[in-house]
């Protein structure tokens, strides 16, 4: 045998790589063996493929999917654009988590001005997304509203003012369901009037609304702001959460953004 050639195992140590990850690389095609023997089937490699072993093993450790180190080993100049954004975003997201953590250490569960208002129904054009649990919710919200805006339906603004507490024209609302979980559907209303088709209706009834004045990201201060003043004041409510967007973020600063958020309530007015 080529004295060049070394086993899986010593290979293994060289590499820092464990030798069930060099035998799944194998499958997956990222490092083939330089050689397999036919009879007993026993890997080896040459000492060159170290270089080739090692560049998976850090993109690895960098969390890099496996499919994307494999364009990385072909030489793809891009690969590992989507993988930075991905990691920025993340950076960001932990970011703003670190923002609203510091709002509560500072000030505890905010205090929540809160006004029980009546609703009328509302006829939306709805787009579903599935969210796995809490961290996911931004992520499924945003592409809800990819999805409405993208197509016709987004072509151009309601007809008409929405009625209710939000001051001025609605276009989008957000419904979220009350019980957490490790996933849950996430949905995205767009107000339309009656000339458009396919829409459906939300039920009108009373709501518990408070405004929230901010970021989305410290959204749910005013969510569990108004979820607490409904419990101490034995108000019995269900779901979905809904949140009515009344700023335009493309042209409102994130620190200014206006949006209502209202509780469907299930027991009588008691004032």
């Amino acid at each position: 045998m080529d004295e060049e050639l070394l086993p899986i195992g010593r290979f293994a140590r060289l590499a820092r790589l464990s030798v069930k990850r060099l035998r799944r690389y194998d499958e997956l095609g990222l490092l083939r063996p330089a050689h397999v023997d036919e009879v007993t089937g026993y890997r080896y490699y040459r000492a060159a493929q170290a270089r080739q072993a090692l560049s998976i093993g850090l993109l690895r450790s960098l969390d890099v999917p496996l499919a994307v180190v494999g364009e990385v080993l072909a030489g793809s100049g891009d690969a590992l654009e989507g993988v930075r954004r991905t990691l920025e975003e993340e950076l960001a997201r932990r970011r703003r988590t670190l923002g609203v953590l510091e709002r509560v250490m500072a000030e505890g569960l905010p205090e929540t001005a809160v006004r029980v208002v009546e609703e009328e129904p509302l006829r939306v054009l709805l787009v579903r997304e599935r969210a796995a649990g809490m961290e996911d919710v931004g992520r499924a919200t945003s592409a809800a509203v990819a999805k409405l805006l993208a197509g016709p339906v987004g072509a151009g603004p309601v007809r008409g003012p929405v009625r209710g507490p939000v001051r001025g024209p609605v276009r989008l609302i957000g419904l979220f369901p009350l019980d957490v979980a490790e996933a849950m559907e996430v949905a995205v209303g767009l107000a339309v009037d009656e000339s458009q088709g396919g829409a459906v209706v939300l039920p009108g009834g009373r709501f518990a609304c408070a405004t929230h004045v901010g970021a989305y990201e410290q959204m749910s201060l005013t969510v569990h702001g108004l979820l607490a003043w409904c419990a101490e004041r034995g108000r019995a409510v269900r779901g979905p959460v809904r949140e009515v967007y009344v700023s335009d973020p493309a042209v409102t600063a994130p620190g200014e953004l206006v949006t209502e958020v209202l509780v469907p309530l299930d027991d009588p007015a008691r004032e």
